[in-house]
């Protein structure tokens, strides 16, 4: 039933709202903001490789092996003050969050475990390297 519904976020709603008092009708945002509230969470920018990505992410508990407790702070998206990752294998091609490095098909990441709803950043990943370096830093 949800599903279905027309939710439009609240942020996103705020921040048009802004542009267009502020007189800013060429930086696309109008649209942007009316993609993201038709297709819900899909269209969260995820970091792309010459993109700068104002994202910071921190490891702060490594609970086993397999997973990492991460603190995720997104400025313009969303936060997560513990959100668990879990290791994995890559699907899709992407960029590393922390470290700007591509990731091909097949390379051993990090991702945010599935839950409900699903977090805003689930389509991002973290190469195991680079996330096993940082916890041993």
């Amino acid at each position: 039933m949800l599903a279905n519904a027309n939710f439009i976020d609240p942020w996103m709603q705020t921040l048009g709202l802004l542009s267009i008092l502020s007189g800013d009708t060429e930086s696309g945002f109008i649209e942007r903001a009316a993609a993201v509230s038709q297709n819900g969470r899909k269209n969260c920018d995820l970091p792309v490789m010459g993109k700068r990505f104002e994202v910071q992410v921190h490891v702060i508990d490594r609970p086993s092996r397999t997973t990492a407790t991460v603190i995720w702070r997104d400025p313009t998206r969303c936060s997560y003050g513990d959100q668990v990752w879990h290791a994995s294998r890559a699907r899709v091609a992407g960029v590393c969050a922390v470290s700007g490095r591509a990731i091909q098909p097949g390379d051993a990441i990090y991702k945010p475990r599935p839950c409900r709803p699903v977090p805003l950043n689930s389509g991002a990943m973290i190469l195991r390297t680079v996330l096993d370096s940082a916890v041993a830093d």
